[in-house]
C-alpha cells in the first residue's frame, strides 16, 4: 500500500506508436522508459533516469518521431526490454536502499503506461515483471482527492494540474524527462502545506486470473462486459486472461461461447471489474493472439448470464476445489465408467481426488452424453492428459481440449435443460396435412427477397446482420433463413425476406461480393417463390430453379409448398440444442384433397425429416430465437394401436403408444433412416 510505502517512483513511458491518451492502443512496442523517486518522508528527490528501449521491430511512426525526438539509429544501440526492466530493478532497490527506506510505489500520470503497454507486451515476450508494476497509484486520482473543485479525473493533464497548484511549467524539451520532472514537482506540492495529502489510493493489477463459477441471480453490470471474437478454437480462459493483461477480470469472469453443436465458435464474453477497465479492453479491438486479431465489442450482463450463469449444485460442487485446471473430454463410449476414464488418462495425469474430479455430463433422464469434465491440480498433469487427443478408449477416439468453469456451466445448462420425450402432451392426434415451414410467406414471383451464398461455414445471425449494414432495417420480422445441408451443417447458403422488392435489389446492388470473415459473398435477388422451393430441397442455380425431389409421396406435401400461418414461436436458449424428439402436433385441420391422413408437428429443433429434403434451419430476424421444422408421417390411432401389438420384429426396437396415432420407438439402430423405419411399418400405412 502506498499509504505504507516510504518512497513514490515516478515512473513514465512512451511507445513505437500512439502515445499520451492513445498509449498502448495500436499495439506497438516501448522504446523509452523515465523515473525518478520521491522519499516520502523527507520529501527528497533521488537521481533521474532515462532508459531507451530497443523494440522488436524497429519502426517508429511519424507522430513517434515528432513527440519523442527519437531515431531508429538511437535504438539500434539500446538494449532490449527485459534487459531496461533489469536494470530499473537494479537501480529502484539501490537508491531505496540508499536513502534507508524498505518499499516504493509507482507512481504514473494515467494508468495506460502499466495497464495498456507494460504488462500486454511483457505478456507477449513471457517476461516476469517487478513486483512494483502490479500497483501503483494514478497521480490524476490522487490530484482530485487534494483539489475535487479541479473537474473530473478525465479531464486532467500535467499542465492542468500544475496550473492548477501554481506551478510554474517545466522547460526541458526531452520527452518523458518533462513529464517526469512535472510530475515530481506536483507530487511534492501535494505533500506540502496546504494539502499534506497522503498518497492512499492504490491500484493494483492481478497475477493471474481467478476461475469460478457465476449464478443466474447474479447482478451482473453491462457496462463491465465485452464479446472477443476471432479466438483460436483451442483458446482457454486463462489464453483470454492473457490477451487482456494488465486489466482485471473479475472471478470467473470468461465465458467460451458454444455453437449449436456444442462446439466452441470463437467468441466470448468477458467480464472486467470495473467500466474503467472494460473501456481500456475495448482499446484492444483486432490486437492479436498469435497469429489472429481479435475483435472486441461492448456486450450486456444479460448475455454474459446466459452463457455463463447456471444452477446447478452439482457443478458449483464440482468446481468448488480452488486453482484447479479444467481439461474437456469428448466421445467417450457411452458405457465408459470413472475407473476406464482414470485408466485411459494413466497415472501421469492424476485426477484431482480421483474419480471425484470427474464430472460425466448427462440428459435429465441420466443417459450420458459422451461428454466429461476433469479436474487437475497444476498444469503439468493437464498438460500430460492433453497428450491423450485422439487416442482410442474403447472403439472411439476421445478428443481433449482445455476448457473452463463457464464452459462447464454452459455443457451442463444446455443437457440438463434439454425437455424429455415423457413430458410431451398425450392428447389425441388428428391428421391434418403436411404443410410449408413457419414463417414462409404465400410463394410469390415478387423478387423482394435475397440470397447470400458463399457463406462461411462459422457465419451466423450476428454475422449477416453486420454484413448488410444499414440495410437490416428493412428484413421482414422472422425473415433470415439459413439453409443447412443433408449432414445438419451450413451450406453456405441464406435467404432474406425484404421489406419490398426495391429494398432487395438495393441490398444486392450494394452488398454482391462484399467480404464477411475474409470470404465474399454473392447477393442475388429473388422471389419467395424461389425460396420456398430451395428451402423444400429444391435447387437454384444459374441454370435455372429445379423442385425438391419426391422420392417418398407419403412423406412429401400433397400440395405446392403453401405457406402456414403461424404466430411467431420465441424458443429458450435450452431449446435450441435438444436431441431428435417428436413435439406435439398442431391443433386439428381438414383437408380435402390429400388421400392420405398425415400429422405436422411443429417446428423444433432436430426433428425427424424426409430424407430428400434439406434440414432448413430458421433464424428470424432478433429478438426471436432460431427455430427448424420438420416432418413426420404418423398412422391413425387403430393403425398405431396395431403396430404396438405386434411383436418387436428383427429391428430390436420397442413401439410404445401413447393415445391417438403417435408411435413411439425405442433401439433404433444408430444407422437407422427414413426407409428403414418406412419398410418396418410395412402394410401398416394408411
Amino acid at each position: 500500500m502506498a499509504s505504507h510505502s516510504d518512497t513514490l517512483v515516478v515512473f513514465f513511458g512512451a511507445t513505437a506508436g500512439a502515445n499520451g491518451g492513445k498509449l498502448g492502443s495500436d499495439e506497438r512496442e516501448i522504446i523509452l522508459l523515465v523515473w525518478q523517486i520521491v522519499d516520502l518522508h523527507e520529501k527528497k528527490v533521488g537521481k533521474l533516469h532515462r532508459c531507451l528501449v530497443k523494440p522488436d521491430t524497429l519502426e517508429l511512426t511519424e507522430q513517434c518521431k515528432e513527440e519523442t525526438g527519437l531515431t531508429v539509429d538511437e535504438l539500434l544501440k539500446a538494449e532490449a526490454l527485459d534487459k531496461v526492466l533489469q536494470q530499473f530493478e537494479q537501480s529502484v532497490s539501490a537508491e531505496v536502499k540508499c536513502l534507508g527506506r524498505n518499499s516504493c510505489t509507482l507512481c504514473v500520470i494515467s494508468p495506460l503506461v502499466i495497464r495498456q503497454a507494460i504488462h500486454p507486451e511483457a505478456s507477449k515476450k513471457n517476461l516476469v515483471l517487478p513486483e512494483c508494476f502490479f500497483s501503483f497509484v494514478d497521480l490524476r486520482k490522487e490530484f482530485e482527492k487534494c483539489c475535487p473543485t479541479a473537474g473530473p479525473v478525465q479531464n486532467h493533464t500535467i499542465s492542468s494540474m500544475t496550473e492548477y497548484v501554481g506551478l510554474s511549467a517545466v522547460t526541458e524539451q526531452l520527452m518523458g524527462v518533462r513529464e517526469v520532472r512535472t510530475m515530481v514537482q506536483l507530487v511534492l506540492s501535494l505533500l506540502a502545506e496546504p494539502y499534506n495529502h497522503k498518497f492512499t489510493c492504490v491500484e493494483t493489477v492481478k497475477y493471474k486470473f481467478d476461475s469460478g463459477t457465476c449464478s443466474k441471480t447474479e447482478p451482473v453490470d453491462s457496462e463491465t462486459v465485452i464479446r472477443a471474437r476471432g479466438l483460436p478454437w483451442q483458446s482457454s480462459d486463462q489464453d483470454i486472461a492473457r490477451f487482456f493483461k494488465g486489466l482485471n477480470i473479475a472471478k470467473g469472469g470468461v465465458a467460451l461461447c458454444l455453437n449449436a453443436q456444442g462446439r466452441r465458435n470463437g467468441e466470448a464474453l468477458v467480464r472486467f471489474v470495473n467500466v474503467e477497465h472494460r473501456d481500456l479492453a475495448l482499446e484492444r479491438h483486432k490486437h492479436h493472439m498469435g497469429n489472429r486479431y481479435i475483435e472486441v465489442y461492448k456486450a450486456t450482463g444479460e448475455e454474459f448470464l446466459k452463457i455463463a450463469g447456471g444452477t446447478s449444485n452439482e457443478v458449483a460442487q464440482f468446481l468448488s476445489k480452488e486453482n484447479q485446471v479444467i481439461i474437456r473430454m469428448r466421445g467417450l463410449p457411452f458405457t465408459a465408467t470413472a475407473q476406464e476414464v482414470l485408466a485411459f488418462l494413466g497415472p501421469e495425469s492424476p485426477v484431482t481426488d480421483g474419480a471425484e474430479g470427474l464430472l460425466f455430463v448427462k440428459y435429465p433422464d441420466g443417459r450420458p452424453t459422451g461428454d466429461a469434465f476433469v479436474l487437475f491440480s497444476c498444469e503439468e498433469y493437464a498438460q500430460n492428459s492433453l497428450k491423450k487427443h485422439k487416442q482410442i478408449l474403447g472403439k472411439r477416439y476421445i478428443e481433449l481440449f482445455r476448457s473452463t468453469a463457464a464452459e462447464v456451466q454452459q455443457v451442463l445448462n444446455r443437457y440438463m435443460s434439454t425437455p424429455l420425450i415423457s413430458t410431451l402432451p398425450s392428447s389425441p392426434i388428428m391428421p391434418v396435412p403436411v404443410l410449408a415451414p413457419p414463417f414462409l410467406p404465400t410463394a410469390s414471383s415478387t423478387r423482394d427477397c435475397i440470397r447470400l451464398r458463399g457463406l462461411p461455414y462459422t457465419a451466423g445471425i450476428e454475422d449477416i446482420l453486420e454484413f448488410m449494414g444499414e440495410h437490416t432495417v428493412d428484413i421482414k420480422p422472422h425473415g433470415v433463413h439459413m439453409v443447412l445441408n443433408q449432414q445438419g451443417r451450413p451450406s453456405g447458403d441464406a435467404f432474406i425476406q425484404m421489406k419490398s422488392s426495391d429494398k432487395a435489389f438495393m441490398v444486392a446492388q450494394k452488398c454482391h461480393k462484399k467480404t464477411m470473415k475474409d470470404r465474399y459473398v454473392e447477393v442475388f435477388q429473388c422471389s419467395t417463390e424461389e425460396m420456398s422451393i430451395v428451402l423444400m430441397g429444391g435447387t437454384l442455380n444459374r441454370s435455372g430453379l429445379s423442385p425438391p425431389p419426391c422420392k417418398l409421396p407419403c412423406l412429401s406435401p400433397p400440395t405446392a409448398y403453401a405457406a402456414f400461418p403461424t404466430a411467431p414461436a420465441i424458443l429458450s436458449e435450452a431449446a435450441l440444442y435438444q436431441p431428435p424428439l417428436l413435439a406435439a402436433p398442431r391443433p386439428p385441420q381438414t383437408t380435402a384433397h390429400s388421400p392420405h391422413t398425415m400429422a405436422y408437428y411443429p417446428h423444433q429443433p432436430h426433428l425427424y425429416m424426409n430424407m430428400n429434403m434439406n434440414y432448413t434451419a430458421y433464424y428470424p430476424s432478433p429478438p426471436v430465437s432460431p427455430s427448424t421444422v420438420s416432418y413426420f408421417a404418423a398412422p391413425h390411432g387403430a393403425v398405431a394401436a396395431a403396430v404396438a401389438a405386434q411383436p418387436h420384429p428383427a429391428a430390436a426396437s420397442s413401439v410404445l403408444t401413447q393415445p391417438g396415432a403417435l408411435v413411439r420407438m425405442q433401439g433404433l439402430p444408430y444407422n437407422a433412416g427414413v426407409k428403414d423405419i418406412l419398410s418396418f411399418f410395412q402394410g401398416y400405412q394408411p
